[in-house]
């Protein structure tokens, strides 16, 4: 899996028509994203097996396999259901649309045309989870890592516990002993 240059999250942006990719494109410009354009919803299920993705902006309204079935397959997906997704459209808001939008997976709706600062201010918010998400995550792994170093040296600790008894003056004991301290000291550097 690959992640943009320069570390950016990166927002995947799916329509059908070129222009409103652009548009897209032009509004998100500055912001510290890396966008990836997709052409149609298989488009889209293929970017997303070779990048990881912070958001996902959705156009509802496409030819073959529409946005409410791109979504649909992008949440049955283990690696990639967690990532948020706001429906874009430009038919005028509809509550049934909206309420499939929502039903399908996504966190937002939006109707075109797009207010450029609404969709900033909303793409800004989810990024922001997204990287607090991913720290979280990371942040879990390595305390995950430690508990494990932990329980090595916890086991040790309780066959050097078991060796002091068995000492005795027996030199072999000794450096069984002090070979399995030194590995202790190592576990909990």
């Amino acid at each position: 899996m690959t992640v943009s240059t320069g570390g950016l999250p990166m927002v995947l942006i799916v329509d059908d028509r070129p222009e409103n990719l652009v548009a897209l494109e032009a509004i998100l410009q500055g912001m510290p994203v890396q966008t990836v354009a997709a052409h149609s919803g298989e488009d889209a299920l293929k970017q997303l097996l070779r990048h990881d993705f912070a958001l996902i902006l959705l156009d509802a309204q496409m030819p073959d396999m529409d946005g409410f079935e791109t979504a649909r397959r992008i949440k049955q997906r283990e690696r990639t259901r967690g990532i948020p997704i706001v429906f874009l459209t430009a038919v005028d808001y509809d509550a049934h649309l909206a309420l499939r939008g929502y039903a399908a997976g996504a966190v937002d709706y939006i109707t075109k045309p797009i207010d450029p600062w609404v969709l900033r201010a909303k793409v800004s918010v989810l990024v922001d989870l997204w990287q607090k998400n991913h720290r979280v995550r990371a942040q879990a792994a390595l305390t995950e890592q430690y508990e494990r170093r932990l329980a090595v040296a916890a086991d040790r600790i309780e066959r050097a516990l078991t060796l002091v008894k068995e000492v005795n003056g027996d030199p072999a004991v000794e450096r069984d002993l002090a070979a399995l301290l030194a590995q202790i000291a190592d576990d909990l550097q």
